[in-house]
Order: structure tokens, then C-alpha cells, then sequence
């Protein structure tokens, strides 16, 4: 009987050991957050950007922080879509797919200059006037996930017929292209087509069409498997942050989050022609 006993509650305490390991495993992956951030190739500046504020950060929450910067939104939506991602630093049209089909919450806005919009540039010298001259021709997006390079353009060419699309893979990208004559226009926002003409030496560039609609700023936003008191803790923490590690990663802590309810009726609209957008010649109807 005693050997029975002695049986049972050994194999009682192996039961328990398993059950104490398994909850630690758990409570140590609770404690890991990974921030979401878009780098367009320039993934060691991010870096550099949100090492004090990843040290601030785990202290204060007692997590550990890892950063992980996506090449473009292609790659972060995928990151959003499968929660990869605890903590998201997403322009608009990020923070819009993220809140309105992912259930992420937006926290903060991103700072910004001005007012954002999204603007068709082509070569100083070239012949086209207006938009409606894009008509047969190739013209160079963003990728989808992003307001001023894919959904709001898409949305200007609505009516014409292209000869082909290339969807290039950064900012950046659709100047070189717009450079080197593989595209005769290409979308992109006015703050980025500021920021990388400058990195193109001397070509020169005309804006063919400025869409008139004002854009809302990114946001930081949290996941939906951040529980509820841990988001509440991460909020105020950032909103008591440092002005200087606030400054390093750009958001606005004293002020509500963005509104994208005026973006989601475009990115609808963009996406039941998404099927066709890789055909030739493509037929925007």
C-alpha cells in the first residue's frame, strides 16, 4: 500500500514539475514584445533609433524588447496579419489595415511635417501635362499597405488603361525607375518624394498631379494579444517617456490617436480590382 502511495505521489510531482515548467514558458513568451517598424532599407538607422527606447521600455515593463524593422509594408502586413508584431509603428495606410481588419489598437500618433498627400511625379522634361496623359503608359506604385504609393493613386487612375504596372518596393525605388525611363510617372508621398530626390544627385522631377485630400498621420499601435492592463501599462509608460526618447522614435504622446475612417472606403475600392492590377495592359474599370 505504502509503495502505491509513494507511486502516486511521485508521479504527482512530476505532474506538477511539467505544469510549473510549461506556465513559465508561458509567462516568459508574455514577456517578450516585438515592435513592428517599416526601414525601406535603411534597417540600421532604425535600429540605432529605438535602442533607448527598447531599454526604457523592457525596464519599465520587465519584457524583453526586440525590434524588428519589415523592408516595406508587403512584409509588415504579413507581420500584422499573422500578430507577429506587439507594437506597430505604421504609416496611415498600415495603421488602417492594422485597426480596422487586425484588431490593433492605435495608441499615438506618428509625428509628421505638415500635411500629407499623395502626389504623381514624372522627369522635368517629360511631355505628359495631367493625369489622364498616363493613359496606355507604365506607371510606377508602392506597395499595397500604403496610402500615397498604392491605394490613393490607384484610386486617381481609376478610368484609364495602363500598359503595365511595376510595384516597386520602396519610395525610393519609384524615382529610380521615373530616372531611368522604365516608368513614365510613378506615386509616392510628397514628405518621401522631398526626402529621396535629394539622394538621386541630379535628376530633376515635376509634379503631374497632387491629390487634394489631406492624409492622417501613422500611429503606434498594440496588439490584440497584448492583454488588457499590460496595453494600459505600455500606454502610460510612453506617454511618461523622456522627450528625448520620444523624439528618437517619433510619436506624439500627448494627443489622440488618428481617425482612418475616410481611408477604408478607398482601400475597399482598391481591392476589388487588386486581381487585375498585373495584367497587360491593365484595365482600371
Amino acid at each position: 500500500m505504502s509503495s502505491q502511495i509513494s507511486r502516486r505521489l511521485f508521479l504527482l510531482q512530476i505532474l506538477l514539475l511539467f505544469t510549473a515548467c510549461a506556465g513559465e514558458e508561458i509567462s516568459n513568451r508574455q514577456l517578450e514584445i516585438v515592435i513592428g517598424v517599416i526601414s525601406y532599407g535603411d534597417a540600421k538607422q532604425v535600429i540605432e533609433r529605438f535602442v533607448r527606447f527598447r531599454k526604457f521600455l523592457g525596464e519599465k515593463i520587465g519584457a524583453f524588447i526586440q525590434l524588428e524593422p519589415a523592408f516595406n509594408e508587403k512584409i509588415a502586413i504579413e507581420r500584422i496579419q499573422r500578430r507577429a508584431w506587439s507594437l506597430v509603428f505604421a504609416p496611415p495606410g498600415l495603421a488602417t489595415i492594422a485597426s480596422a481588419q487586425h484588431q490593433y489598437l492605435p495608441l499615438f500618433p506618428l509625428q509628421v511635417e505638415g500635411n500629407s498627400r499623395a502626389i504623381f511625379i514624372v522627369r522635368k522634361n517629360s511631355p505628359l501635362k495631367q493625369l489622364k496623359d498616363l493613359q496606355g503608359k507604365i506607371v510606377a506604385l508602392g506597395q499595397p499597405g500604403s496610402v500615397t504609393g498604392y491605394y490613393f493613386p490607384l484610386r486617381n487612375l481609376l478610368g484609364l488603361t495602363l500598359a503595365e504596372i511595376i510595384f516597386a518596393p520602396t519610395p525610393r525605388t519609384v524615382l529610380e525607375l521615373v530616372v531611368q525611363g522604365k516608368a513614365a510617372a510613378g506615386a509616392i508621398s510628397l514628405e518621401e518624394f522631398n526626402f529621396y530626390r535629394i539622394k538621386l544627385g541630379a535628376a530633376e522631377f515635376r509634379i503631374l498631379f497632387a491629390d487634394s485630400q489631406n492624409i492622417p498621420p501613422g500611429a503606434v499601435l498594440i496588439g490584440p494579444d497584448i492583454d488588457t492592463n499590460r496595453q494600459e501599462l505600455i500606454r502610460n509608460y510612453m506617454k511618461d517617456a523622456p522627450l528625448n526618447l520620444v523624439q528618437d522614435v517619433g510619436y506624439i504622446p500627448n494627443a489622440e490617436p488618428p481617425k482612418y475612417q475616410d481611408i477604408i472606403p478607398v482601400i475597399k475600392q482598391v481591392t476589388s480590382i487588386a486581381e487585375r492590377l498585373n495584367s497587360k495592359p491593365v484595365r482600371l474599370f
